[in-house]
């Protein structure tokens, strides 16, 4: 090459960084692992799932009462975005009293948004949060969704979007007021709650 005069011509290096662009707000890990709770609306999780099926994916956000297991509301959508948790968080808060409840998640872009902290704090509701990349911190609701996706969205092939909501309503029904655990005494969560009270 250098002989003819010929030089490697070398091509410019653009680093993307593919961080976060907005202002985001991480919580302390107040859960830490603590996996029981002596009362109900003492300490929920919260996660979210995919649901692939067709061809298609939607979302699946859910909050588990860690008192009794018990889903206290979740919803579906096609995004994966603010609006889904904030609309499952908004469900949970019609249904129960969340004055002073601790509500874990991991580190998810909508979990850290601002958005969201501020309506933790117009609730009352204490936020806590895994580690950075340790899902077992948040392992309730990862042994929730893999019992969800086991004992009902993997026996069935869906077509239509509809169909996966009415599967995920009547699972959600059977779980919350059929499905004995061994941890309530072979109660159903709702019959588990209804003995305590």
């Amino acid at each position: 090459m250098k002989a003819n005069g010929i030089q490697a011509k070398i091509r410019e290096k653009k680093w993307k960084h593919f961080g976060r662009k907005e202002k985001y707000v991480v919580s302390e890990n107040d859960l830490n692992r603590e996996f029981s709770a002596t009362r109900p609306n003492e300490k929920w999780v919260t996660d979210i799932t995919y649901l692939l099926f067709n061809g298609k994916k939607h979302y699946l956000s859910a909050i588990l009462d860690l008192y009794n297991n018990e889903i206290i509301s979740y919803k579906i959508s096609e995004r994966n975005d603010l609006k889904l948790v904030a609309d499952t968080v908004k469900e949970a808060i019609k249904k129960r009293e969340v004055k002073g409840l601790l509500l874990h998640s991991d580190q998810g872009f909508q979990y850290t948004s601002i958005r969201y902290n501020k309506l933790l704090k117009r609730c009352n509701m204490k936020q806590s949060m895994s580690r950075k990349g340790n899902c077992l911190d948040n392992a309730c609701m990862e042994s929730f969704f893999s019992h969800f996706k086991a004992e009902c969205f993997y026996r069935y092939q869906f077509d239509s979007s509809n169909e996966v909501k009415e599967a995920v309503k009547n699972y959600m029904k059977f779980y919350n007021h059929k499905r004995f655990q061994k941890k309530l005494n072979n109660l159903s969560p709702t019959e588990y709650r209804a003995k305590a009270a």
